[in-house]
């Protein structure tokens, strides 16, 4: 974004002509103070050979340094003008003594000069080392005196210049400090469409940090950028949707949106079905950093949002998938929008996107829909598998990367809490797969896969499935166990893995059952788990009469998934007893109370398994959805 183009229409005239006040037939030369008329013929010289002369040092600096201080307003209209147009062509950084004339020039009261001085700050504002000493050097204090010219090319070119020096992370706060987004604000309404432009262009260019974001917020730039919004020009269009949707970022400015811009949900939907498709990406990026909270995950869907969004998700333009598919991630947070996203029939679509290869981002925010859709209804969980989302994830995941593959487990996970679904599930074929995946270096996916195959056994009617995948594939169940008890790991694993152990033992396998107890290790490692714990703690658990003989599964606590290896997410289950569960004074002291009591569970049960009851306590992964993202747009 630079300055206006033809700054000066009434100065553009050829080169040698520039300088004609020295030609003594015109009348000017008796006006010449001295040392101007020399300066005037070197210059003309220097321009018959302009391509290979650096106007930037030495003597033909020296000689426009001559004309612009000079008192002639035509010399310094001559001096404006050659500026211009050198630095139009000769783009180079420069040193302060090149840039104190043309600053010189920018204070000048004639438009002419204005204007031609203007459109070499801003030329040579293009250079990053240029952006910095312009600043230095006052620069942005000059700009904002033009932006208040009445000269509308004044004004245009002023507006260019703060566009191209706020492109400078450096700059950014200076110029937000300086005064100039009052005037930015105020041009940004203005009648000539090229200031507009260049206007709601530095208004984006500084929304790029938190602090400017408010200055800009204090100088009332928000009214401004909504009421734009409906502009016809594209290029205003974007910058201003751009611009909000940065400002969306920050929590306190949606609840600024929330209550004065009552327009902009629905100015922001019309917008994705403009021509342009950069202003339709930016506006759906918008409603996405808007949807962080919750009034805005509602107001889109009631202000019929998701019909604009669904054609944006089958486009072929990658940009408007990705902005449409992490809208709808936020939308789907909201336990009312699930059934009206699913009715919509965007499950075929965000199913479709998993196998997105090219760009991680799409599978990522596509199989997060998924899980918050999934997260609070069967009938919705029903519905993903239904539609082909079990056999696709089993064919894709183990070729996906580590962060697919953590969001992938994490629905997978959410899926299997279906009683229902448990043995459609497991005949899609998808425990082998999930058996490898817990032996990936990825913690996320580990400890997905493993409360997923949890989830699993808790439900499944026939516990064949996971004998058959006990040693294989990749040293199968007892495998992944083995190294979750490792003492090196952490907590959660120990959670996850223990838990499971003490499933499989509850229900009387008679396969699984032997299995374990004759595993070389499986045991042992629980033992001393239990004694390193009850080491720690400086205390064993010790159950109470009325709790012997009364095993029922697990402890206060089950780990869940999506939070692993990090802690797992507690839910309600059955207890021991209210009088066998030890008190502890934070989380991580809790955590380490369940699996104590879980390990001594499974010792007591492995010793004698006629302690079990028939009483089976529920277990797996609330379905809690994910948080929605708040990252700022790229401009």
């Amino acid at each position: 974004m630079g300055a206006c183009q033809s700054a000066c229409a009434s100065c553009r005239i050829c080169c040698p002509t520039w300088f004609n006040c020295c030609d003594s037939k015109n009348g000017y030369e008796t006006l010449l103070q001295e040392g101007e008329h020399e300066a005037v013929k070197d210059l003309i010289h220097y321009f018959e050979d302009r391509n290979n002369i650096n106007f930037f040092e030495g003597e033909p600096l020296r000689a426009l340094t001559t004309l612009a201080f000079s008192d002639n307003v035509d010399l310094q209209r001559s001096a404006a003008l050659a500026f211009s147009e050198i630095s139009e062509i000769d783009v180079r950084p420069i040193e302060r003594d090149a840039l104190e004339p043309i600053m010189f020039l920018l204070q000048s009261q004639d438009s002419d000069v204005q204007c031609a001085a203007s459109t070499a700050i801003g030329n040579l504002a293009v250079d990053p080392y240029n952006k910095l000493l312009i600043v230095q050097q006052g620069g942005v204090e000059q700009l904002i005196r033009l932006m208040m010219s009445p000269n509308v090319e004044a004004q245009c070119n002023a507006v260019g210049c703060i566009t191209n020096l706020a492109t400078h992370e450096e700059n950014k706060s200076k110029i937000a400090k300086s005064g100039a987004l009052i005037p930015l604000t105020r041009l940004a309404r203005s009648a000539d469409i090229r200031v507009q432009r260049n206007a709601t262009g530095a208004l984006l260019n500084m929304t790029h940090s938190a602090e400017n974001r408010q200055q800009l917020v204090t100088a009332g730039a928000i009214p401004v950028l909504v009421s734009l919004l409906s502009s016809t020009d594209p290029d205003v269009q974007y910058y201003c949707t751009t611009a909000l949707s940065n400002i969306a970022v920050d929590a306190s400015s949606r609840k600024r949106l929330s209550s004065s811009e009552p327009k902009l949900v629905n100015s922001l939907i019309h917008l994705m079905d403009t021509a342009s498709p950069k202003v339709q990406c930016q506006a759906a990026l918008a409603l996405r950093n808007l949807a962080s909270d919750q009034y805005y995950q509602e107001a889109i869907v009631r202000a019929n949002g998701l019909p604009s969004l669904l054609r944006l998700l089958q486009s072929a333009i990658v940009a408007l998938i990705v902005s449409a598919v992490a809208c709808i991630r936020n939308i789907s947070i909201h336990p009312d929008n699930e059934a009206p996203i699913i009715e919509a029939n965007f499950l075929p679509p965000l199913i479709q996107l998993l196998a997105f290869r090219d760009n991680q981002e799409i599978q990522c925010h596509a199989i997060s829909a998924l899980r918050n859709l999934a997260a609070s209804s069967d009938d919705n969980k029903l519905a993903i598998v239904e539609a082909g989302a079990i056999e696709l994830i089993r064919d894709l995941v183990l070729d996906c990367s580590p962060v697919v593959q953590g969001e992938m487990t994490a629905v997978l996970a959410v899926l299997s809490l279906s009683e229902e679904l448990n043995e459609r599930i497991l005949q899609a074929g998808i425990l082998p797969v999930l058996v490898q995946l817990t032996g990936q270096d990825n913690g996320d996916v580990q400890g997905n896969s493993a409360a997923a195959i949890g989830n699993l056994a808790v439900r499944a009617p026939d516990l064949s499935w996971f004998v058959e995948v006990w040693q294989q594939p990749h040293g199968g169940i007892q495998g992944y166990l083995e190294e979750f008890l490792k003492p090196e790991q952490g907590i959660a694993f120990h959670h996850v893995a223990v838990w499971i152990v003490l499933h499989f033992l509850e229900q009387r396998d008679p396969q699984l059952t032997r299995l374990i107890l004759d595993h070389p290790t499986l045991l042992t490692s629980i033992r001393t788990l239990l004694d390193n714990m009850a080491e720690r703690s400086g205390r064993r658990p010790t159950l109470p009469a009325s709790a012997a003989g009364h095993v029922s599964g697990t402890s206060p606590s089950t780990p869940m998934a999506g939070q692993l290896p990090n802690g797992a997410v507690h839910g309600s289950s059955e207890s021991l007893g209210a009088d066998a569960h030890l008190e502890y004074a934070d989380e991580e002291d809790q955590e380490y109370a369940d699996v104590m009591q879980l390990a001594d569970n499974v010792l007591r049960i492995a010793e004698n398994p006629d302690v079990l009851d028939d009483a089976h306590s529920s277990y797996g992964f609330d379905g809690a959805k994910e948080g929605g993202d708040r990252d700022a747009a790229n401009k």
